[in-house]
């Protein structure tokens, strides 16, 4: 490792390590998430190499940073580089770790950044500010304009966030290209490690099942209306409800590309693949399982006012993910049909309603991460992936940009593990993976924003 590499590697980990210990947890509710705390991080840290930078609040404590390289060409294509700055909250009694200390502990030789966020996705929002500040530092000058953004609000609707800014601050972060969350990851296979680029992701259907009964005395339960109970059992319908598998393109693409054939012929077949989810490992199954179908997951239940008293409203909170070329109507007419004969009991709110986004894969910059890749991964080639969960790329795509997810990890995280950390338990990812995504942002912008005119 040279001195440049060494330093680079102790700057990008220092800095992750301040990002997980502001604890900017997002809950959801308007005045959490506190990402003003590493707003005024990255400000600094920024700052201190001359690049100008930016501060925008949508509201008391949540502020977005940005800052730029100018390119000097203004017909050139320009890049944004995005990561979110908030975290999902934590259970801290199921970490090994404090989940906030944001240790650096050595396992099995490796250094390795424990903490919320360090996979989502305090570990590029880390990196790539370095590799800004370092491409500043050089004096590079692009042709296109290379764009820093470290957001607010990722985490539950992007209203102070994303969304905010592109209705509001549009020509501060507007941008040809975008690379954000999430990719990668090396998969082994016999042609080579594949890296995945998430092309495109899910679309949402947030909903509210209001439950309706009749108010009661709780000592005379004989043969009441209880709205609690229905409401038990729209959440077992709904939680047991199996939506058609759908075996889409993107899918196929990236099951054939990594898996031999005895792996991705069950994986693309739709009367196969739901019983061979079983066998797999539990993050794999759950990926292979959320790209390849609409998904219910029934989350919050609030009902009831007194023990001795018959709830008559109960609320549930649903999730749904709905995959490319599905629509409202049709999404709600599957959970009508798992609710089932108790629809007459109940009302159907929508809270949000978004349809799935993708970029195309004929871009300059699929090319660019192509050339950029072969030489940081030797023997490597990307494959197109889904993303099942929302990322603030919906925004952009919707106005035009062609948005990616991805990064650079090592081999040591695996697949897997890469799954299961997202929002679980014991987040953590090796120094080695930080310096490999500070180098990739670095190149990218190289490659991307210096040659676009030419290409």
């Amino acid at each position: 490792m040279t001195a440049v590499e060494s330093s680079t590697e102790h700057e990008v980990t220092d800095l992750l390590q301040h990002l997980i210990r502001n604890a900017c947890v997002n809950d959801g509710t308007p005045d959490s998430g506190f990402e003003s705390r590493s707003a005024d991080v990255l400000e600094q840290y920024l700052g201190s190499s001359g690049l100008d930078t930016q501060r925008f609040r949508a509201r008391e404590g949540r502020d977005s940073i940005v800052a730029r390289i100018e390119g000097t060409d203004p017909t050139a294509p320009s890049l944004l580089l995005m990561g979110h700055t908030d975290v999902v909250p934590v259970n801290a009694d199921n970490w090994t770790r404090d989940p906030f200390g944001g240790e650096v502990v050595d396992v099995g030789g490796h250094k390795v950044v424990w903490g919320r966020g360090a996979v989502d996705m305090l570990n590029l929002t880390a990196s790539m500010a370095v590799a800004v500040k370092n491409l500043a530092r050089s004096g590079f000058r692009p042709k296109g304009t290379l764009i820093y953004l470290g957001v607010a609000d990722e985490e539950n609707m992007a209203t102070y966030g994303a969304e905010h800014l592109l209705n509001n601050e549009r020509s501060a972060i507007m941008a040809d290209a975008v690379i954000t969350e999430s990719g990668g990851v090396q998969i082994p296979t016999a042609d080579g490690p594949k890296l995945p680029v998430t092309i495109g992701e899910k679309g949402s259907y947030w909903c509210q099942v209001i439950v309706r009964g009749t108010p009661g005395h709780a000592s005379q339960p004989f043969r009441t209306d209880n709205a609690l109970v229905t409401a038990a059992e729209i959440v077992r319908r709904v939680a047991d409800y199996r939506p058609p598998t759908m075996i889409h393109e993107t899918w196929r693409d990236f099951v054939t590309g990594i898996f031999p054939k005895e792996i991705s012929d069950p994986l693309t077949d739709a009367e196969a693949l739901w019983d061979f989810c079983g066998a797999l490992p539990v993050g794999i199954a759950r990926q292979a399982h959320a790209c390849t179908h609409t998904t219910f997951a029934p989350t919050i239940i609030r009902g009831g006012t007194k023990t001795n008293v018959i709830p008559d409203e109960v609320s549930i909170e649903i999730d749904i993910r709905t995959l490319p070329g599905q629509n409202t109507a049709e999404v709600r007419k599957m959970l009508e049909h798992a609710i089932g004969d108790l629809m007459p009991m109940v009302e159907i709110l929508s809270s949000d309603d978004g349809e799935s986004t993708s970029s195309p894969r004929d871009t300059q910059l699929w090319e660019s991460l192509s050339r950029v890749t072969g030489r940081l991964v030797g023997g490597s080639s990307l494959v197109p992936f889904l993303m099942v969960g929302a990322t603030d790329a919906r925004f952009f795509r919707r106005q035009g940009s062609t948005a990616y997810g991805f990064g650079l990890f090592s081999q040591r995280m695996s697949l897997e593990d890469y799954s299961t950390m997202f929002h679980g338990n014991d987040e953590r990812v090796d120094v080695e993976s930080l310096a490999l995504s500070t180098e990739l942002w670095e190149a990218v912008a190289r490659d991307y924003l210096a040659d676009s005119i030419s290409r």
